[in-house]
């Protein structure tokens, strides 16, 4: 049996330490050892890679990076209350596993981590998208991440992978497929977690591409989507009102009806808006 086999089941830890669930932190945790290491198994071949988790818990998710085979993981948890557990799976593990109790939001975790890294996280629900956001958004590009393989809210989870014409498309489904190949690879029932949370959920996995599918400013491409998804049932035209001269010559030229609403515009013709904007490198 290996050292980390003999850790006590995870329902135990939680006894042990007083572990319960907040709501305040968006906390569910995973207790089925079986579908943590599915969950790892996931990301891929880790054996070569740092992986970066975010709000780890009792550590159910940090065992099965663990177990298969992560080169080293660096564990990021808020809530003080479960750093003896997880300092209990360090001790296990020497030299695999740092821990460090801090807010994800404040922290660079680059300081801690070698390339290549993988990001591997059951993320808690109320900051979850703002992580993503950070990671899909870098100023340079490709990011420190080859992947992210990250839990979610089925609804958020499914705004991810949304295509154009669909309910949940918008500024989430672009900015994360842009620049990355996000899928969904695991759904999990509310059941599946404890307490259970009110919603289903699902585990996407966004690998990051070498170069954005088309070219574009970061920024400016943030700006216009963020405005034109605003009031979702606005045209176009109306939504970016006063953003540039010849408004609708601009959109036009990206190949965009100036009486097109912004959840039927794919990709391609937001980045094409968008190097006509002001400060694009086609902008007149």
């Amino acid at each position: 049996m290996s050292t980390i086999d003999s850790l006590p089941p995870l329902s135990q830890v939680i006894a042990t330490h007083g572990l319960s669930a907040r709501k305040s932190l968006g906390q569910n945790f995973i207790l089925d050892l079986n579908l943590t290491a599915r969950i790892a198994r996931l990301a891929g071949d880790l054996s070569e890679c740092d992986v970066l988790e975010i709000g780890p818990g009792p550590g159910g998710l940090t065992r099965g990076l663990l177990a298969e085979g992560a080169r080293r993981v660096l564990a990021i948890e808020k809530d003080a209350r479960c750093m003896p557990a997880l300092q209990d799976i360090s001790d296990a593990m020497p030299g695999r596993l740092q821990v460090i109790n801090a807010d994800a939001l404040d922290l660079d975790p680059l300081q801690y981590l070698t390339p290549p890294i993988r990001v591997v996280a059951n993320l808690p629900y109320n900051v979850g998208t703002e992580l993503l956001i950070r990671w899909l958004t870098p100023k340079d590009w490709p990011p420190f991440w080859q992947s992210l393989t990250l839990m979610f809210q089925r609804e958020v989870a499914e705004r991810i992978v949304a295509t154009p014409g669909s309910k949940a498309y918008g500024r989430l489904a672009l900015l994360a497929q842009w620049r990355a190949r996000p899928r969904i690879v695991l759904g999990l029932p509310p059941e599946a977690f404890t307490p259970p949370p009110k919603v289903s959920s699902a585990v996407v996995h966004v690998e990051a591409l070498p170069e954005p599918r088309y070219p574009a400013d970061p920024k400016i491409l943030e700006w216009v989507v963020a405005r034109a998804f605003n009031q979702r049932r606005k045209m176009l035209r109306a939504a970016l009102k006063g953003s540039a001269p010849d408004l609708e010559d601009r959109l036009i030229a990206a190949g965009i009806k100036p009486t097109d609403r912004a959840e039927t515009v794919g990709l391609e013709q937001f980045c094409a808006l968008a190097r006509r904007m002001p400060g694009g490198s086609e902008a007149g």
